[in-house]
């Protein structure tokens, strides 16, 4: 442990204070440019082409999973040996949507005629490469990201899965994935827009130098009780934020925050699917007796995300709108 965050009780009791419209102003430090700057930043990152289509749970080996990415329909299910599948959500045959189709003995099947894929080419319908990293689905489409392909998804480190707990938070905003990154990338907004889950937050260093964001900020707990931690931002690939936290309870422990175009909406607007991970660990021995009761714990963690990027949401929603309106002031 750091001698900033000592081995002791992880929940401290905040002795004064600050009321929300008290705190210190942020809107100074975080600047414009140097947001857009890390942002851009990301973007040049190499994401060889792979895209999250959600928690590796919700592809099952009895129906199809679908999902639209860059405006391409997708389906996913699980072969017989339980390896991901993926490919194009139209049946070859006469164009029959693929998602919640029937899957049997890893055979996806078609409802309309009875055509079979059983994830290698047939028909006209061609498999693309799909990954499933134990936490997250992927799916790689060339023709759509227009980057060299790479052969392995651009997965961040991560704790041990045997010592973490997981739980994936899915929404989904009328924006595009610059937004939700941008959104991120801009930490000091946090304990403003947040209180009800942060305060006293400080970033200790912009990431101008370093491309990483260093900050230090407490997760309320109840009333005047809080975790305080040190983490750190970084955008390993275009889509990509990971917070980690280095320093006070739960070190090592990561949220992976991923952005998915979908495609144009009816209305003609852009959609982004958010997927988040929260892969928690900790060296207390009670975590351990937390990891049994991870199908409790799951729910819980989920709804706390949901109500951050209920919030976030509205900011990336909000900042596309400016942009997309030649408003946006940064």
């Amino acid at each position: 442990m750091s001698p900033r965050f000592p081995r002791r009780p992880p929940v401290r009791l905040r002795r004064d204070p600050v009321a929300w419209h008290r705190q210190q102003p942020t809107w100074r430090d975080a600047s414009p440019a140097l947001i857009d700057t890390a942002l851009k930043r990301a973007q040049a990152r190499a994401g060889g082409n792979w895209y999250v289509l959600g928690p590796s749970a919700a592809v099952s080996t009895h129906t199809g999973y679908g999902a639209t990415v860059e405006g391409t329909e997708i389906v996913a299910w699980r072969g017989a040996d339980g390896a991901l599948v993926a490919g194009p959500g139209a049946c070859p045959h006469l164009g029959a949507a693929l998602a919640q189709a029937p899957v049997r003995c890893g055979t996806l099947v078609c409802p309309w005629h009875g055509l079979t894929l059983n994830g290698a080419p047939f028909a006209g319908w061609n498999p693309y490469p799909a990954h499933d990293d134990g936490i997250l689905a992927w799916v790689r489409l060339d023709e759509q990201g227009g980057e060299y392909p790479l052969g392995n998804t651009p997965v961040p480190a991560r704790p041990a899965a045997d010592k973490s707990l997981t739980a994936v938070y899915t929404g989904t905003g009328v924006c595009q994935p610059e937004d939700v990154i941008a959104n991120r990338l801009d930490p000091w907004h946090g304990a403003w827009f947040h209180p009800y889950s942060f305060t006293d937050l400080t970033v200790l260093d912009d990431g101008a130098e370093t491309d990483v964001l260093t900050v230090r900020v407490s997760f309320k707990v109840a009333g005047r009780l809080v975790v305080p931690v040190i983490a750190e931002f970084t955008a390993p690939g275009p889509r990509t934020v990971l917070m980690t936290i280095t320093e006070g309870e739960g070190s090592g422990s990561v949220v992976e925050t991923h952005a998915t175009p979908l495609g144009t909406g009816r209305d003609g607007r852009p959609r982004t699917r958010v997927t988040e991970a929260v892969i928690a660990t900790s060296e207390r021995t009670g975590f351990a007796f937390a990891r049994t009761a991870a199908p409790l714990l799951r729910p819980l963690m989920r709804r706390a995300a949901g109500r951050l990027w209920q919030d976030d949401l509205a900011y990336a929603e909000r900042r596309w709108e400016l942009r997309s309106t030649g408003r946006f002031p940064g």
